[in-house]
């Protein structure tokens, strides 16, 4: 028999009983769909959280109180214990380390933001030194940055974000507005790019001042980061950090072979942390949807044997008719792996329908990498097959004269 007679007969057989399909298909579908969602949710959180990794550029070391990324609460108190990263730190580093191409600073807190009538509550202030908007790679939409003599004279200019300009400083040019920071006056020098949402939290919410200016108005003891610029990977990134960790351990009096009272971090310490915890995270959901995949082979398996059952004299007509085994067992294979596939097109569709809803409800970042949409079908088409061979063996293995002694 043709492969494509039987792919007829195996569709003539799945619409002839469209509801019984429907339900047979769910544990594939379900299982399918789960599984594109989460690859497509969790490859565009990698990709969003790669990027803003990045924003700060692969070259760029942070020296902090705590490390960037942390799991337990144990360690956050541990960490909380330490002495703070000071402006003595960063003059200290700006000074002695001379393998860094650039040296930036920056605090950040939330605050009130007062533009004539309008106002906000929750606007991200960020103290940064003059060289912190090169270092985060900040590009300025509208009018300028910093500059050296400003962040020395902790000069009261700002820039800001695009929810600022858009919601409050109104129609007109935003340069040279004067805008109340928690009630100081600060004058517009700049407008950063749109950045969008992240699970529906705005990115462009936030004003930048000068750090000087911002230790005056918040005071200068709080607990800073450093940025680095080791002006490339590699063996420079290890050069500057080896450097950075000498001078802070200088300055704290730390004795040989005593641990570290501060946090070096890189890039790639970031990506790292995040390739475990989604690795972690994929293996689990690949296990909950393998399990959905089984289950779903199962019922195939099982509609099938019914399927055998209930045709077993459509079979010995068959058979009589001079239709090999191997016919027959091609017949009730390609309708098992047709209905399975059929499943996991369903799902493929309804996963990305899914993880893109997720998407539009709460900003959370998506993207559809292309490898899984073959993969997913081929597991789909694999396992209906798998699950199939059984039945179609059976139905194969009819005696023709017993076969149509059965009952219509």
């Amino acid at each position: 028999m043709l492969f494509g007679e039987a792919f007829k007969l195996a569709l003539q057989s799945l619409w002839a009983n469209k509801m019984r399909t429907v339900l047979t298909l769910l544990g594939v579908v379900i299982g399918v769909a789960s599984v594109i969602t989460v690859v497509t949710l969790t490859n565009g959180a990698r990709q969003f959280v790669t990027e803003k990794i990045n924003t700060y550029g692969a070259s760029v070391v942070t020296i902090s109180k705590r490390p960037q990324t942390f799991i337990t609460v144990d360690e956050y108190l541990e960490f909380q214990k330490r002495k703070d990263i000071t402006f003595d730190d960063y003059k200290a580093i700006l000074d002695g380390c001379k393998s860094c191409v650039s040296v930036g600073a920056s605090r950040t807190s939330t605050g009130n933001v007062v533009y004539g009538t309008k106002s906000t509550t929750d606007t991200n202030i960020r103290g940064w030194t003059w060289t912190m908007p090169a270092l985060s790679n900040l590009n300025i939409e509208a009018g300028r940055s910093f500059t050296e003599l400003e962040d020395e004279h902790a000069t009261r200019v700002a820039i800001v974000g695009y929810d600022i300009t858009d919601n409050m400083l109104g129609a007109g040019d935003p340069l040279g507005k004067e805008i109340r920071v928690d009630g100081t006056s600060y004058t517009v020098i700049g407008v950063g790019e749109p950045q969008g949402k992240l699970l529906g939290s705005s990115l462009d919410n936030w004003i930048s001042i000068p750090l000087t200016s911002y230790q005056h108005s918040y005071g200068a003891r709080a607990a800073m980061t450093i940025y680095v610029n080791a002006g490339g990977g590699g063996e420079a990134m290890d050069d500057v950090s080896d450097q950075l960790r000498i001078l802070m351990r200088t300055r704290r009096h730390l004795a040989p072979g005593s641990p570290d009272t501060f946090s070096i971090d890189t890039s790639a310490t970031f990506q790292n942390l995040l390739g475990k915890i989604l690795n972690i995270f994929g293996a689990v959901v690949a296990s909950i949807a393998g399990i959905s995949l089984v289950v779903g082979g199962i019922v195939i398996m099982n509609i099938m044997l019914v399927s055998v059952t209930e045709r077993t004299r459509e079979i010995g007509i068959r058979k009589a008719l001079g239709a090999r085994r191997s016919d027959i067992l091609l017949q009730f294979l390609i309708e098992s792996a047709t209905m399975a596939l059929l499943g996991g097109v369903v799902g493929v569709i309804l996963g990305i329908s899914l993880a893109k809803t997720i998407t539009l409800a709460v900003a959370f970042p998506s993207a559809v990498p292309l490898w899984c949409i073959p993969v997913a079908l081929f597991v789909a088409g694999s396992v209906g097959v798998f699950f199939g061979v059984y039945p179609a063996h059976k139905a194969a293995q009819l005696d023709p004269i017993v076969a149509l002694r059965a009952e219509l």
